[in-house]
């Protein structure tokens, strides 16, 4: 299975590097620019279509996998419904991203569609089903199901469009998701396999545009944003991830109690600062629509740091709580492990408040 996996991630890396200059060619010829503002943390004006060239190139790898296979193996993967309506939805999104992007769409439009498109799998009989003793909690109702599983990923879709504020940071974070739920999977029935070739062609496709990201310039005109377009696809495809990972299923995988625990670690970050921006605006009475400077990335660049070094910052601490979790699974109980999540990142940001205090 691994030549397969490294065959999709290499044609969709292929694929985006190929892409992405003719993409900054028309973002050049139609003037369509990111322009900066009091808000923004760039200075120079540049091109926020990266992330069309998520979506066809993780589906050409997907294909040409798919197709590839039959040739030197007598068995195919396995495409359910469940992959037909993930790739439908994940166009629906990429198609509102790119609208958005072009034309510019109100916040309230995008989540409408949001949740129309999260509906798709509880639908098609994807949906979050137990929680594995989290709280309490274990074995969900159809019912009970179904908004949750639409409220986790319009969650999840938000927080990676929340968390796209310097260079690298929803790519890199995406990445270390991506990645985690890549080696989780593989270690489970051919039923999965199929999941694993969208996540490894995902991945090429991220890593091409984290190139032109974070080492173009714009002034050279080979810099590029990835704009919603592609910030909304991840989103999406995290969160159809996040629930295919809970989701107890029988037919396809054993009962893991670990279900719940690794979606939560593997995003905690983006998610945990969404929480914490939201609870910022209801307790300052400002708009939860309205875009700010009170993110993670946007604290810790006002504590003097500049982007590459708040870059590194956020990812080795969403690699700490991979580790970190994975090492008090061992010995707790979910609901503990996210007790101390929630604390650890609590302090995190008294100290980051504490530092920004001292360099004002």
């Amino acid at each position: 299975m691994t030549i397969y996996l490294l065959g999709a991630f290499l044609v969709s890396l292929i694929c985006g590097l190929a892409f992405t200059p003719l993409i900054l060619d028309f973002c050049k010829r139609k003037r369509l620019y990111d322009i900066p503002n009091e808000r923004k943390i760039h200075k120079n004006a540049t091109p926020r279509l990266g992330g069309i060239s998520f979506f066809p190139s993780m589906l050409t790898a997907f294909f040409i996998v798919l197709l590839f296979t039959p040739i030197v193996e007598q068995d195919t993967l396995p495409v359910n419904i469940w992959s037909a309506v993930f790739l439908m939805g994940l166009m629906l999104i990429y198609g509102i991203g790119i609208i958005d992007d072009l034309v510019g769409l109100k916040a309230t439009t995008k989540f409408a569609v949001q949740i129309a498109t999260a509906c798709l799998l509880p639908f098609a009989g994807l949906y979050v089903n137990n929680l594995y003793g989290l709280f309490g909690i274990h074995e969900i109702p159809y019912w009970l199901g179904i908004p949750l599983t639409v409220f986790i990923i319009v969650f999840i879709d938000n927080a990676i469009n929340l968390i796209d504020g310097i260079d690298g940071l929803a790519s890199c974070l995406s990445l270390i998701a991506l990645a985690g739920f890549l080696v989780y999977f593989n270690f489970y029935s051919v039923y999965i396999y199929t999941y694993t070739i969208i996540i490894a062609g995902m991945m090429g496709a991220l890593v091409a545009f984290a190139y032109f990201n974070l080492f173009g310039k714009a002034e050279r005109n080979n810099k590029i944003f990835m704009g919603d377009s592609g910030s909304l696809s991840l989103g999406f495809t995290l969160g159809f991830l996040a629930v295919k990972c809970a989701m107890d299923n029988s037919n396809i995988w054993p009962y893991r109690p670990e279900a719940i625990i690794v979606p939560l670690t593997l995003l905690f970050v983006p998610t945990a600062d969404v929480v914490r921006v939201t609870m910022f605006r209801l307790r300052h009475h400002k708009p939860l629509f309205d875009a700010d400077k009170n993110h993670i990335h946007h604290k810790l660049m006002r504590t003097g740091l500049n982007q590459h070094q708040t870059l590194f910052v956020i990812l080795l601490l969403a690699v700490w709580y991979i580790v970190m979790n994975g090492l008090l699974y061992m010995v707790l109980q979910p609901t503990f492990i996210v007790i101390i999540d929630i604390v650890l990142y609590s302090l995190v940001n008294m100290l980051i408040n504490k530092k920004m205090k001292a360099t004002e």
